[in-house]
């Protein structure tokens, strides 16, 4: 890989952009939203599996892209919700993934793996056809050697602070037991209520069960299951937790009565899949309750909108949710639907609000604007389609003229590939640094400024925004 790779061609750009990427290249690593398994961390002696169990079966960006050119998710091993059997020979597979890694080419997928290939694995030659096995053999070797277990990947990519993904209804028993090994690494959980808060999700009933033997509360009414929520929080913030995860597919905040909120609970708890309307107002309401409960307890909220979920409903039958069949969806209206939370909550110094959307057109239209004004709200980076070299750029060009990058929350990887992390900061600061340096060499900001601003933007302003 080029030491100067991503920067302008322009000399003049490129020569400060380097200067400012040298500065903060080695900046440790702030991941404050993510899905990295906890149970990698619990020991020091975690087994990998092989190189399919690390960097195929569990990754929608690989295994998207193959299915997209007709090779089926039973030939890449992933499992199927009925148990049929699927691919087990993961040499085969491992095949399969390098006569195709040309579809990669171009993509950010195909950034993180070569920078996974060569600098987690020192591997420096392309993966092809002719050499797949034996690079499956060098990383295999690597993989089941003592300084590749994930607390020593930890400590080798300088992570400081790395956040999982955790639901409300999770034991959190790794996390447990991380804290009791007495590892200094900081693993932090983050509380996602999704399956509590989605009524119309045909696992609600059972999931409001979990919360009520999690925390000890008989949940027979909506005071009593906010209670259990509140007390769920509590128990993730004794833990470290410091935000919430929302997939916000209805986008609607508002208040209810006190007494239609407990008809509508009433109602669902005996029927949660017979709600019609009022399934809109009890996702509403609730969230305007988790909201108030942030401003309460200091914990960050972040609101993830704008995805069609299991777009590809025969492949959600076959293999469930997170199979890579998700869509972006435009039209958020967030100005509109985030008027009721905004002025309740918006001005209020101990709530905070991270907002990220997959609809890109509402970055200078709505989120900006929005960001650049109420208090509590910060805008999240460029998120999953829009994780990449050129997400990153519209990013900058479309939010920083109105935002400033001080009502932005710097970056998160967000992914469920431990090993790609390194890669995706990576990515941002060098994104960062040559931006940074073309509004250096058009004399809009100069060189000190750009240096305090490529620091914030790789690491101060992360920690700031998720209070870590």
């Amino acid at each position: 890989m080029q030491a100067d790779r991503f920067f302008s061609p322009d000399p003049a750009q490129k020569t400060i952009a380097q200067a400012l990427y040298d500065a903060i290249k080695a900046l440790p690593i702030i991941s404050p939203h993510g899905h990295v398994d906890p149970r990698l961390f619990v020991e020091d002696t975690y087994d990998w599996g092989s190189p399919v169990d690390l960097l195929i079966i569990p990754d929608h960006y690989v295994f998207r892209m193959l299915y997209s050119q007709g090779i089926k998710l039973e030939d890449l091993g992933i499992p199927r919700l009925d148990g049929t059997p699927v691919e087990r020979d993961h040499r085969k597979i491992w095949q399969t993934f390098a006569d195709h890694f040309y579809l990669f080419r171009g993509t950010p997928t195909g950034i993180w793996l070569r920078h996974e290939f060569e600098e987690v694995f020192g591997i420096t030659e392309k993966l092809t056809s002719d050499n797949a096995q034996a690079i499956y053999d060098t990383i295999d070797q690597k993989l089941q050697s003592p300084e590749y277990t994930p607390r020593k990947l930890y400590e080798r990519f300088n992570i400081e602070t790395l956040c999982t993904t955790d639901y409300a209804t999770s034991s959190l028993e790794y996390h447990q037991q991380i804290r009791d090994s007495g590892w200094d690494g900081d693993i932090r959980p983050t509380f996602r209520p999704d399956g509590i808060v989605q009524v119309n999700r045909p696992d609600w009933r059972d999931n409001i069960n979990k919360l009520s033997d999690l925390t000890g509360i008989d949940i027979v009414d909506y005071k009593t299951y906010i209670r259990a929520i509140e007390t769920r929080r509590d128990q993730f913030r004794a833990l470290g937790a410091v935000a919430t995860d929302h997939d916000v597919s209805s986008r609607e905040f508002y208040r209810w009565s006190n007494e239609g909120m407990e008809r509508i609970f009433a109602n669902a708890l005996q029927n949660s899949s017979n709600l019609d309307s009022q399934e809109t107002i009890f996702i509403a309401h609730t969230y305007m309750e988790l909201a108030r409960m942030s401003a309460e307890d200091g914990m960050v909220m972040q609101l993830h909108i704008g995805s069609h979920r299991n777009h590809n409903q025969p492949l959600f039958d076959k293999f469930g949710r997170d199979v890579g069949a998700d869509i972006p969806s435009g039209n958020q209206l967030l100005t509109l639907k985030s008027n009721f939370l905004l002025n309740e909550y918006g001005n209020d110094p101990n709530f905070r609000l991270i907002v990220f959307t997959l609809d890109e057109s509402t970055y200078s239209r709505e989120l900006a604007p929005l960001a650049g004004h109420y208090p509590a709200m910060l805008l999240g980076p460029p998120w999953w389609f829009h994780d990449s070299l050129n997400g990153m750029r519209r990013y900058f060009d479309r939010v920083m003229e109105t935002a400033g990058i001080y009502n932005t929350a710097g970056f998160n990887d967000d992914t469920r590939a431990f090993p790609s992390i390194p890669a995706r900061h990576d990515v941002w600061r060098r994104a960062s640094a040559d931006w940074l340096a073309g509004l250096v060499i058009r004399s809009i900001i100069d060189e000190d400024d750009a240096h305090a601003m490529a620091y914030d933007l790789a690491y101060n302003l992360a920690k700031r925004a998720y209070r870590l």
